[in-house]
């Protein structure tokens, strides 16, 4: 299969549960500085205009980071991705909801506000509030979304890859890792992990 990517954004997620299923793949750089994701060729894989989009052996394309960590952990189960009890299974679920509902969109606020604004003033704003509202994303992460040493407990799930990505950018996003120690010690496990150091080497991230 083929993982169209592009460095640093949450389609990374996508490539560490990949490596975290032991599934192979191909990654497919998307060049954002050339506006690649806009162009023709890959509107026609993906019309969002957006990564990851995953394209599997027949042909098939998917999209959206969830749905492929889903995926990931449906076609792998001996990979222990989704948690066996319903309620973890859910609480892992509503972590990635939350990151891709919110605090993903707070985060593109510093730079997609032609998402939502028209006028340069309106993007100065939003960039302005970025720090604050990534803020407060961090704090509600801290205190609900970690049921043990990662989302679901003691062991790796679907959701973590999506929080790790997400985290990654909070430094940029002016909020020191510092002041969240939990995230803080969640990001140095993350990194000790074989699919991360996998993904590190491989430039993905």
């Amino acid at each position: 299969m083929k993982l169209y990517y592009a460095p640093g954004t949450i389609s990374i997620a996508v490539a560490i549960g990949l490596e975290e299923a032991g599934i192979s793949y191909d990654p497919i750089k998307v060049d954002f500085a050339s506006a690649q994701q806009t162009k023709p060729e890959y509107l026609a894989t993906n019309p969002k205009g957006r990564v990851p989009a995953l394209v599997l052996e027949d042909g098939t394309i998917l999209t959206e980071t969830g749905a492929l960590l889903d995926y990931i952990a449906a076609l792998k189960p001996e990979a222990n991705l989704l948690p066996k009890r319903a309620e973890l299974a859910a609480h892992a679920r509503a972590v990635m909801y939350y990151m891709a509902s919110t605090m993903h969109v707070a985060h593109a606020h510093k730079m997609r506000g032609s998402r939502w604004a028209d006028r340069k003033e309106s993007f100065d704003d939003m960039t302005a509030k970025v720090p604050q509202t990534m803020r407060a994303c961090a704090a509600f992460v801290e205190e609900n979304a970690f049921r043990g040493d990662y989302v679901a407990g003691g062991s790796l799930s679907l959701a973590d890859p999506y929080l790790f990505v997400v985290c990654n950018w909070l430094e940029g996003d002016g909020v020191p890792l510092s002041d969240f120690p939990k995230i803080a010690a969640f990001m140095e496990r993350m990194e000790t992990r074989p699919s991360v150091k996998a993904v590190r080497e491989k430039g993905l991230l």
